[in-house]
This record gives C-alpha cells, structure tokens and sequence, in this order.
C-alpha cells in the first residue's frame, strides 16, 4: 500500500492513512511538531512525541507498525529514518504532513 521508501521509510499518502485507520490497523501514529503546533491543529489518534513517549517507542518490538507525521512531512521523514536506524522494520512517513491531511481528508482541520 505504501507510495514509496525513501531512507528506508515507507511513504503513505493522506488517503492511504486514513484507509489504514478505518480498516482498523494497529499502529503508533507519532506527531514530531512541536506542542502549540499540535494545539493549532492535531489528527485524531496521533500522539505529541515526547520524551516519554519517545522513550517509550524503543522499548517497541522492531516489528511495531510506526507512522510519522509532522506539518508537511519532512521533520516525521528525519525520526522515521531515525527509527529504521534503531531496527523498526514498519515504519511509514505521512507525505505532506498534516497540511495534505487536511486538504485530502479532513477539511476541517485547520491549515496553518
């Protein structure tokens, strides 16, 4: 299902996302923006990465189903790499972010 690798990171787009997600697909959908971003405009089901939770993720088995996303897919691009480095072997980047989110599949999330 996945568009493309790029650094070893599977790339999904908005709508393949969201197929994902109403099938049912278990997986850890990471948010790399920062805080305020997230409080202007978050995708239901994602989760702020912290240190806590970034803690967390490594203790994962390395065949945990990871997906990144951040504004427009290039910061979730650099921790998927990062998380291919540590031995995850699922790992997705969501292409264009939560802009291509919006304008994909929920246009009610605000744009910024």
């Amino acid at each position: 299902m996945p568009t493309g690798v790029l650094g070893g990171v599977s790339q999904i787009t908005a709508p393949e996302l969201k197929a994902m997600m109403d099938a049912g697909d278990t997986f850890e959908f990471i948010d790399v923006r920062t805080p305020l971003e997230r409080e202007l405009a978050h995708i239901e089901g994602s989760r702020l990465l912290d240190r806590d939770y970034g803690d967390h993720l490594l203790t994962l088995d390395r065949n945990t189903t990871l997906v990144f996303q951040c504004h427009h897919g290039i910061r979730s691009q650099a921790a998927a790499e990062y998380c291919v480095q540590q031995g995850f072997t699922r790992v997705y980047n969501l292409i264009g972010g939560i802009d291509a989110w919006s304008l994909a599949v929920d246009p009610s999330i605000p744009r910024y």
